[in-house]
């Protein structure tokens, strides 16, 4: 099976997936949700920084709500489900700005025990989360068009959808965003031709 034809394949099964979880399929519905949700927070961090992952929660509960209602393949599923994300995050910020925030000492947590390995997970992160910090350094059109084309793989047109953009604009914002990225990486990436998206297409 060639790369093609394996993408096709993966493509298909993501789409069953969705008509799966639609019916009430809760492993279907547990798929989709782990597919999606790394790559829905890393856009959301930089929307919201450490707000994150409530931000998605609250994502997830109109998802699972409104999923009955949804039409469309995997592709329509993760530009959907990006819309409602971004709304929930605008809501959040927009609140936040109204409310002060109180700011705990670290001690008070220091006894609350977890059930994952911390350690592992901070390592397999560092990777990740220095490249979203740095696109966070991006003004905020150019860092959600590449978070949402680069890391979530929208297309042009699904990115504007979900930006209230013209395609054309969220492939400007891209390609200044990636050129951008190119120069915030160093000399030696920006002597060659800045990092592209299938040249921005």
């Amino acid at each position: 099976m060639d790369v093609l034809e394996a993408d096709l394949h993966a493509a298909r099964d993501l789409n069953a997936l969705v008509v799966a979880a639609q019916r009430g399929d809760e492993s279907a519905f547990q798929t989709v949700y782990r597919t999606l949700q790394p790559v829905l927070l890393r856009y959301l961090r930089v929307l919201v920084n450490d707000d994150a992952e409530d931000v998605a929660s609250e994502a997830w509960l109109q998802i699972a709500r409104d999923l009955g209602r949804f039409r469309g393949d995997w592709d329509k599923f993760r530009g959907w489900a990006v819309t409602i994300a971004r709304h929930r995050a605008m809501d959040h910020l927009r609140s936040a700005r109204r409310r002060p925030s109180v700011a705990a000492p670290a001690e008070h947590f220091a006894e609350l025990t977890s059930d994952h390995d911390t350690a592992a997970e901070a390592l397999d992160s560092v990777a990740t989360g220095d490249a979203v910090a740095l696109i966070a350094q991006l003004p905020r059109d150019q860092a959600e068009a590449v978070l949402l084309r680069a890391v979530l793989g929208l297309d042009a047109q699904a990115a504007g959808r979900v930006l209230g953009k013209r395609s054309g604009a969220v492939r400007t914002a891209t390609y200044r965003g990636l050129k951008r990225l190119a120069e915030l990486l160093g000399p030696d990436v920006t002597e060659n031709e800045p990092p592209t998206l299938k040249e921005v297409t």
